[in-house]
């Protein structure tokens, strides 16, 4: 049930894929998605995308959702609306990372994910 982080506080070197969350009683609503990056070095980049199951095992070909590609520290939000996919009852984070230029060629970034319906946003927001 969210709100739930899809992935807490980590520090990533490589690709990877956060834990399957339940979506509980939002399942085919709107959620609101934010991603922070607190930690990053120069000359790299993170793509991040948000993945549905409907049985936990098969995740498609296709995310529900990205984020535009993310060079720097800082708050980014989007947007995913579930409605046209009701039978989603799982999500996991995937991300993908790359590094160019001068130094160590392994990326160095510290992430957190989090999840909420967008009605509770909004009423966070009028409080």
């Amino acid at each position: 049930m969210l709100p739930e982080f899809l992935l807490t506080e980590t520090t990533v070197r490589e690709g990877g894929a956060g834990a399957d969350i339940a979506l509980g009683d939002q399942q085919g609503e709107t959620l609101v998605l934010t991603l922070g990056i607190t930690r990053i070095i120069e000359q790299e980049s993170i793509d991040i995308s948000i993945w549905g199951s409907a049985d936990g095992n098969d995740w498609g070909t296709r995310p529900l959702a990205t984020f535009p590609q993310k060079f720097y520290c800082g708050t980014y939000q989007i947007i995913a609306d579930l409605s046209d996919h009701a039978d989603i009852r799982f999500l996991r984070a995937k991300w993908a990372v790359n590094r160019w230029g001068k130094g160590s060629p392994k990326p160095l970034f510290t992430i957190y994910l989090f999840a909420q319906a967008m009605q509770q946003e909004l009423a966070l927001g009028a409080a």
